[in-house]
């Protein structure tokens, strides 16, 4: 589940009451995409990637599996539109089980890569919209269409990340979640309300005033530090 405080920003003191969905420019984080890109688009190496053998000797035979049918799905479908992308990527990852981090992970809180969440065969909200986020950028999706938005979720009173696209700057997004498998714009998700988003390289909070705040660099948030940093791990593999 989300936490409310990042780098020594509390999110507890940031009102909510007005919504943010606009977009403004993004940049991205090319070293770190570049590089996992790199093991992703594997195409017809993928039997012979060490990434593999590493996942079915940690995570088992069946997990190797759902790593291939990921990479299999980048491979072969970067000339759709991106609407059917959002359909495809969203419907494959909302087929991992939901589950909390200490359950996965004996963690209270672990962002794990798009790997780990299929390796172990399960994801929370974080996870979800991790994955999402990163193989759209592979199927190639621009950076700046996409964020990751920790919102509240409030039918369950309780904070809740997922990924936003908008078709072109200004747009009304559309919600990739994992609570509601279907794609809607924000404008009909009125259970969920907004605090901050980030992608690659860029962190915003949402204000009550009802623009977006940028506040710096996505490196801020510590777990995000640590996710990349596996991500290169594993794109040496």
């Amino acid at each position: 589940m989300p936490t409310d405080d990042y780098s020594g920003v509390r999110l507890t003191a940031i009102a909510i009451n007005g919504r943010t969905w606009s977009c403004h420019g993004c940049g991205a984080l090319w070293l770190l995409i570049a590089l996992w890109l790199g093991f992703a688009s594997a195409g017809n190496r993928e039997s012979g990637s060490g990434l593999i053998p590493w996942v079915a000797e940690k995570y088992g035979a069946a997990a190797a599996e759902r790593v291939l049918d990921w990479r299999r799905l980048m491979s072969s479908n970067r000339d759709l539109n991106e609407q059917s992308k959002l359909v495809l990527v969203n419907d494959f990852f909302n087929h991992l089980k939901f589950s909390t981090d200490f359950r996965l992970w004996g963690k209270a809180d672990y962002w794990a890569t798009p790997v780990e969440a299929l390796g172990i065969g399960g994801a929370d909200c974080e996870d979800y919209s991790i994955a999402k986020y990163f193989t759209l950028r592979e199927l190639g999706v621009a950076d700046d269409k996409l964020r990751i938005m920790y919102v509240k979720a409030l039918s369950l009173d309780q904070a809740h990340m997922v990924l936003i696209y908008h078709q072109t700057p200004g747009s009304i997004p559309l919600v990739l979640d994992n609570l509601n498998s279907k794609i809607l714009p924000a404008d009909q998700r009125p259970d969920l309300a907004p605090v901050y988003s980030f992608n690659a390289t860029n962190l915003w909070l949402a204000k009550s005033r009802g623009r977006g705040e940028h506040v710096g660099g996505s490196e801020r948030i510590g777990l995000w530090r640590r996710l990349r940093k596996r991500m290169e791990i594993e794109a040496e593999r």
